[in-house]
């Protein structure tokens, strides 16, 4: 039996992109004066001589014009005899009547291999901003995993002896003293994170090993700082409290930066702990942490030790020996995987992994400004140490698809977007093909010094399991991440054609109830076999969308605009689909993994005020060819009618094989990513031949 998904923590909806939210946030509160005359409207023309709905009106509503069946979250209205217009209301705005449909079990199924999955990812986790001046900071880290995250990155570069922290010191008192303005500090960063967080986000902030270490070492008057009681409650949730270990190599210790930049620094360590303190906490699925590595010898030394000091048995375990599939997602609940350059035992690999990495000016001029705070070098070796935490993520320099580490199981290539396109354009099908048995990563150019992203959709389609993202930055690419892992764990199972054949376990020939017996056949469950049956072909199809805009309320204000009265609201739809073939190789060749606007796009015309009435436009896209609804999204935009460029008020995404039919309401978050308040009413039509 497959194994699926669990639900997210303590009933919360989990926004892969956009943040922790729980179910009430799903659902429309109350119903303001410009979408109640359409809800009305909508419950008469069903409605019998007796003002109600019968049971075969229920029925031929939720079934014929929801498509909704009774198991799904619909308040099981079809069970009911009958519904007055407070019950059809009570349903219409329960996350019944969300445009965003739950998962589907195939969506959940986690049995697959690693490589057979999408994974939501950032790039350059550390950067607040910008990808030259901008500050790194831990609270970075905790951000994205709240928000879903399931691969992160860290730059480590050899650390600064007077940045560097000691915990060496034989005077109690001082220990005492130090370890207080530790806490001090971490309470007021814990209030800093989550004051730029969603409500629930923050309350979920509180769970975490963060918030235990900080009530318990902030002095309390000699005052009890929690119930043993709640202790218990959170300690299966969270980790232990962390402890500072000294390097036997040295006190310094590595740090983490963009290099050749002005960005600011932070320690290996710190980021080592925010993870520890967040990886979990919204999801169990695995986390990936991609490792690039600038370090001398002895500073890698200090990071291994970091990294079993601080994730402990968090770290996955090593097979016994080389497994011929990657293992599952459902295998690795609660782990991380640590992705650094491999290096065969017996040799060291040079550090350096991505081609990308150093910004332009640093480039064609080591000593510009931006390379002056540390010196161009050649990448360092990695050691045999820091090597062998590499897994099942084994990190290797890109040649060729032929190169002999293509067919390594737990090998994983990185490529920057225009390298990925130029290898597509040369060996398309090799690449397709590769990507469906063994995980590729791909990041945005190094030339996106914004930190501007990448249009993920492009790259998926390639098969691409880990599209890293600059996550600060909300822009189309991050609203196409939202539509493909929202309600995730963060793992999304590929479409059907886009992934190679599932293992199956080959015959065991060691039974029995001893230990040594069970150790055995776990090890031979690694050496399985691809099921002999071919896999499905990709499947295409065309596509008729017609979304009616009926009304909207409770709209958020674009950024510095405070005077509702001035806000002229208009809603734009866009279908973000594989371009017809012909197309297709034009718009790569011309800058395809650039996030750009929809192929298809229409929108109604502007109203007034943040609950206007859109009188029921209706938005229609026809005879759309080459659909794959898994890789097709639908994005709404709220946009305010100006002279020049119209500003963002809010926004919404969903991927096509997740959009509700019918009578929908669509839940909109604000510019930067945030749960608003606000909602639009549509009626959703989809025929796909």
């Amino acid at each position: 039996m497959a194994e699926t998904a669990p639900a997210p923590p303590n009933e919360a909806f989990h926004i892969a992109g956009g943040g922790q939210t729980t179910k009430e946030d799903r659902v429309v509160k109350d119903v303001k004066a410009s979408v109640m005359p359409y809800l009305e409207k909508i419950y008469k023309d069903y409605v019998g001589a007796d003002n109600k709905w019968q049971k075969q009106q229920i029925i031929d509503f939720v079934h014929k014009v929801q498509a909704d069946r009774v198991t799904d979250a619909s308040g099981h209205i079809a069970t009911k005899d009958e519904l007055d217009f407070g019950g059809f209301l009570e349903y219409m705005t329960s996350t019944a009547g969300d445009i965003l449909a739950a998962l589907d079990p195939t969506d959940s199924d986690l049995s697959w291999p690693l490589s057979s999955y999408y994974i939501s990812s950032s790039h350059n986790t550390y950067l607040t901003g910008n990808q030259l001046s901008s500050e790194c900071d831990a609270d970075a880290y905790r951000n994205v995993l709240l928000r879903g995250c399931r691969c992160v990155e860290i730059d480590v570069w050899d650390g600064d002896d007077s940045g560097s922290e000691s915990s060496d010191t034989s005077d109690s008192e001082l220990e005492d003293e130090e370890k207080e303005k530790v806490a001090i500090k971490k309470a007021s960063r814990r209030e800093r994170l989550a004051s730029k967080l969603p409500g629930a986000l923050a309350s979920r902030l509180g769970k975490t090993s963060l918030s235990k270490q900080t009530v318990s070492q902030v002095p309390s008057d000699g005052k009890e700082s929690g119930s043993a009681e709640a202790a218990g409650k959170d300690e299966a949730a969270a980790p232990s409290p962390l402890k500072k270990t000294t390097s036997s190599q040295s006190t310094v210790e590595p740090r983490v930066l963009h290099g050749y930049t002005l960005t600011k620094e932070i320690t290996f360590r710190e980021v080592c702990e925010a993870i520890r303190e967040c990886a979990f906490v919204v999801t169990d699925l695995p986390l990936i942490v991609s490792l690039e590595v600038h370090c001398s010898h002895e500073q890698q030394e200090t990071m291994v030790n970091i990294i079993k000091d601080v994730w402990g048995s968090f770290l996955v375990d090593p097979p016994s020996g080389e497994a011929k599939f990657l293992p599952s997602p459902g295998e690795l609940r609660n782990k991380i995987l640590v992705k650094v350059k491999y290096a065969p035992p017996g040799s060291d690999a040079p550090a350096a992994e991505d081609a990308d990495r150093l910004p332009p000016e640093a480039k064609e001029d080591p000593n510009s400004k931006v390379a002056t705070s540390q010196k161009v070098k050649k990448p360092s070796k990695i050691i045999q140490a820091l090597s062998a935490l590499g897994v099942y993520t084994r990190g290797v320099s890109f040649k060729s698809l032929a190169q002999p580490e293509a067919t390594m199981p737990s090998h994983i290539f990185s490529l920057s977007e225009n390298t990925v396109l130029e290898v597509h354009g040369d060996e398309g099908e090799c690449l397709f093909n590769h990507n469906k048995h063994f995980l590729m990563r791909t990041y945005p150019s190094g030339m996106r010094i914004s930190s501007s992203n990448l249009d993920p959709p492009v790259f998926w389609r390639k098969g691409i399991q880990v599209v890293a993202l600059n996550w600060q930055k909300w822009d189309e690419g991050m609203m196409m991440n939202e539509g493909m892992f929202a309600g995730t764990g963060g793992y999304v199972l590929k479409p059907e054609g886009f992934r190679g054949r599932k293992p199956v376990p080959a015959p065991t020939t060691t039974l029995g109830g001893s230990e040594e017996g069970k150790t055995e056949q776990k090890d031979q469950r690694r050496q399985m076999i691809a099921d002999p049956l071919p896999s499905p072909p990709i499947i295409h199809n065309t596509l008729d969308l017609r979304i009616t805009v009926l009304a909207a309320q409770n709209l958020p204000l674009p950024e510095e605009d405070d005077k509702p009265s001035g806000f002229e609201p208009y809603v734009k739809v866009e279908l973000h689909t594989e371009p017809p073939h012909a197309l297709l190789r034009q718009r790569e060749r011309s800058g395809g993994g650039k996030a750009k606007e929809g192929e298809y796009k229409a929108k109604t015309k502007s109203r007034r005020g943040v609950d206007p009435d859109f009188g029921g436009e209706t938005l229609a896209f026809t005879r759309v060819p080459d659909v794959v609804p898994g890789l097709a999204f639908v994005r709404f935009l709220v946009k305010d009618d100006e002279i020049g460029r119209d500003d963002l008020a809010a926004w919404a995404c969903v991927r096509l094989d997740r959009l509700r039919t019918g009578w929908r309401f669509v839940h909109l978050l604000d510019k930067k990513g945030r749960v608003s308040g606000g909602v639009l009413l549509v009626r959703v039509d989809v025929k796909l031949y």
